[in-house]
C-alpha cells in the first residue's frame, strides 16, 4: 500500500486536469517558475552585496493608519 504504480499517478493527473483545467495549471506553472527565478536572482544579488562589504541602503519606513471599527447596524435616512 506504500507504493503507487504509474497508473495511479496518471489517474491522479487526469483528475487534477479535469478539476483545474490545463490553462489554469499552465498559469500556475508559469507563476511558480517566475517565483523560483526571482528567488534565485535575489539570492545571487544578496551574495554579491555581502561580498562587497557595503551595507544595503535603508528604505524609509512607511507608517500607515489602522482604523479598527465595528458596524452595529445599517440605517437609512430618507430626505
Amino acid at each position: 500500500m506504500g507504493s503507487f504504480s504509474i497508473w495511479h499517478w496518471l489517474i491522479v493527473l487526469v483528475i487534477v486536469m479535469l478539476i483545474f483545467g490545463t490553462k489554469k495549471l499552465r498559469n500556475m506553472g508559469a507563476d511558480l517558475g517566475g517565483a523560483v527565478r526571482g528567488f534565485k536572482d535575489g539570492m545571487r544579488e544578496g551574495g554579491e552585496k555581502a561580498d562587497a562589504g557595503t551595507a544595503p541602503p535603508h528604505s524609509p519606513q512607511v507608517s500607515g493608519k489602522t482604523i479598527e471599527g465595528e458596524v452595529k447596524g445599517k440605517t437609512e435616512q430618507k430626505a
